[in-house]
């Protein structure tokens, strides 16, 4: 079963650029979705990834994915 990943394109704690290679290395299956997931409170302070049905935020990008490989399906 692939993981369902959903980021958000205007996340001032994220750059697309670096956070989607990094997640197709945690998690080559993923379907990952790049758009608004209507969390702008804390979109607004923390870096988030919707994963599997988990909202997972972290200061960083790199702590959020941290934060989320318990959530990958294997």
């Amino acid at each position: 079963m692939a993981n369902d990943i959903r980021i958000c394109d205007e996340c001032n704690y994220i750059k697309l650029k670096t956070i989607i290679p990094k997640l197709q290395k945690m998690a080559p299956d993923a379907d990952i979705k790049i758009g608004c997931k209507s969390y702008c409170g804390p979109c607004g302070k923390r870096a988030f990834i919707y994963i599997n049905g988990r909202y997972v935020s972290a200061p960083t990008e790199d702590e959020a994915i941290e934060k989320a490989l318990p959530f990958v399906k294997k």
